[in-house]
């Protein structure tokens, strides 16, 4: 990434965090709302029960181990995106599938353009969802700067991580997405055509499955699917 972008997303952080510090949004969800839980326990594979995964580490759990989690009634979530991209279409068509199949209380933030990335990610705070399901690989550096101010809001990247992510970041990820941010090195050779429906739809289920079960801060990979 150019150094004047990266000050430039560096400054737009820093006001952002001010201003979510400064003041509260209209819609935000004030209505009561329950803490959220999990409905039901992953199956065998999804994780080795005697082995809780380190932070930033990355577990590959058995196809379908999710199938069996779901989100407890009201569970609110704010899915970002940003972009036009045949992959990122892709992921935001299976976060909404999952979320009218889960009755899941969903809302959508958009960056409009470049300068609007960062923005963006504090409109989807302010709304105080339990969960921020990202799409889109513009937002990982912005989401790399923003997210480790807010240890208190969990979110959600879908087909792809960031380098260095917080507690409060769970990634799901596979061979040909993996997108860390401009100028950092891939873990594999990045390839729109694995952003099947079927693979897309595993990403959110399975990654909602480790945040509810509090398995976060660490990679999802999902190659067998």
């Amino acid at each position: 990434m150019r150094p004047t972008f990266r000050a430039t997303l560096a400054a737009a952080a820093a006001l952002a965090v001010a201003l979510t510090a400064g003041c509260g949004s209209g819609d935000d969800w004030t209505q009561p709302h329950p803490a959220p839980h999990p409905v039901g326990s992953p199956g065998p594979g999804f994780v080795d029960p005697s082995a809780r995964p380190a932070p930033e580490s990355t577990i590959t759990p058995r196809p379908g181990s999710w199938a069996g989690v779901h989100p407890s009634e009201g569970y609110r979530v704010v899915l970002l995106t940003s972009g036009s991209d045949a992959p990122t279409k892709a992921l935001v068509t299976a976060v909404r599938q999952w979320a009218d199949d889960e009755a899941v209380d969903l809302r959508t933030v958009t960056a409009a353009d470049a300068h609007d990335l960062v923005p963006s990610i504090v409109r989807a705070m302010d709304l105080r969802p339990d969960l921020v399901v990202s799409a889109g690989n513009d937002l990982i550096d912005p989401l790399a700067l923003v997210t480790a101010s807010h240890l208190d809001q969990q979110f959600l990247v879908v087909g792809a991580e960031l380098a260095e992510p917080t507690g409060n970041v769970t990634a799901v990820d596979w061979s040909g997405a993996s997108f860390r941010g401009e100028g950092l090195g891939m873990s594999s050779t990045y390839d729109p055509a694995t952003f099947t429906p079927e693979r897309c739809a595993a990403a959110i289920r399975a990654g909602v499955t480790a945040v509810l079960h509090q398995l976060t801060g660490i990679v999802i990979w999902l190659d067998a699917i």
